[in-house]
């Protein structure tokens, strides 16, 4: 499965917004996507001061990544040109190769975010 930006916070928080079916089926993944992409809009959201964090970005993500045994799956050529051949059903760019990235691995998104239902992938609420 791979984690939205919102689950992938609310994991490294101790998983209390994540609802029982989500946290149940962390549990038993065997592997857990983040995208590369969550760290930038990490670090912007920090640098905003949109979003406090105890240690600075770069820090704190590979801290959770490591703590998590999470992998980080990379935005390659093929997510990003898939990411803008996606229909505008959600405009948030993080998001959008957030989706194409699960789409290009076949894998269901742990997401609160309604506009994810749209693309064809499984979603984790």
């Amino acid at each position: 499965m791979l984690l939205d930006t919102c689950a992938l916070l609310w994991l490294a928080q101790g998983s209390h917004n994540l609802s029982k079916s989500a946290r149940a089926r962390l549990a038993a993944a065997t592997l857990v996507y983040v995208s590369a992409i969550s760290a930038f809009e990490i670090g912007l959201k920090y640098r905003s001061g949109r979003l406090a964090l105890p240690t600075p970005p770069a820090e704190w993500f590979a801290a959770v990544v490591a703590h998590h045994a999470l992998a980080v799956h990379p935005l390659d050529w093929e997510v990003c040109l898939a990411a803008t051949e996606l229909p505008l059903i959600h405009r948030d760019p993080c998001d959008r190769f957030i989706i194409a990235t699960a789409k290009h691995l076949g894998l269901p998104v742990v997401t609160a975010d309604p506009n994810f239902t749209g693309y064809g992938i499984e979603i984790i609420s």
